[in-house]
């Protein structure tokens, strides 16, 4: 699939979701947010015994929501109305059928962290810093990362992090257990030495293990959590902190 997202299919078994947008962070634009569904959909009909998303480049994994369309002048509806679809994204991917691995290429902010939150698995290359930085925004997670942020690590980590909205190590957020795997920059490239746990299960093995996974997330009900989360962020859009983060990053040299 050509643009901004790009879906392919490796000899190996698995998919393969890119954001590809580096000129702006690969940050996530109305347009994009249809795009990864889209992939999703289409992974969704392979027999693949997992699923890879990642970015492109090796500055940026994501860098969040596009502040084009997510600009500080939207009245709370109409933040939600754009805010939403990204998080029905966000919980295809919890809700995946086999298990889906955010290889992190590079840093990611905001809402490229609710994205990796979403995935089974966080891979990071070294180096990298991730932060949940939207409270320094004056708002909170709009796809309802936070909520699944909960489930991932320790509740008191995940409110510390939330609340502060710190910008921390992939080797940090290793110990913390956000993240799985920290693999050095040599061996990058070759994606498939460190996946080879994944690729040596089956696709009826990956199924199963998954479905037991989302049975203990409770999958059905993280969704309405993750629908009042982002009805929370929504009611934030018009309050003068944000409308003021927005303008200063707008407006920054």
């Amino acid at each position: 699939m050509a643009g901004n997202v790009t879906l392919a299919f490796e000899a190996a078994g698995y998919g393969v979701i890119t954001l590809h947008r580096p000129e702006k962070h690969n940050a996530i634009s109305k347009k994009m947010t249809q795009d990864l569904n889209d992939c999703l959909e289409k992974a969704k009909q392979k027999p693949l015994n997992f699923l890879v998303l990642t970015g492109f480049g090796d500055k940026m994994f994501c860098s969040g929501g596009d502040l084009y369309d997510l600009h500080g002048d939207l009245s709370p509806d109409e933040a939600f109305s754009i805010l939403y679809p990204m998080k029905e994204v966000l919980y295809k991917i919890v809700a995946f059928p086999v298990p889906v691995i955010c290889l992190l290429n590079g840093n990611a902010l905001g809402g490229g962290c609710e994205i990796a939150t979403a995935c089974d698995i966080r891979i990071a290359k070294e180096s990298t810093t991730f932060g949940f930085v939207q409270s320094t925004l004056g708002i909170v997670p709009g796809w309802g990362g936070g909520v699944l942020l909960y489930e991932k690590v320790h509740h008191t980590f995940a409110f510390q992090w939330l609340l502060e909205g710190a910008i921390y190590s992939a080797s940090y957020l290793m110990e913390k257990g956000w993240i799985q795997q920290v693999v050095d920059k040599s061996q990058w490239s070759d994606p498939n030495v460190f996946l080879q746990p994944y690729i040596l299960k089956s696709v009826d093995q990956m199924k199963l293990l998954k479905a037991q996974y989302k049975k203990k997330l409770s999958a059905l009900a993280l969704n309405a959590e993750m629908n009042a989360e982002v009805r929370s962020c929504a009611t934030l859009w018009d309050s003068p902190e944000h409308k003021q983060a927005v303008h200063r990053f707008m407006h920054r040299k």
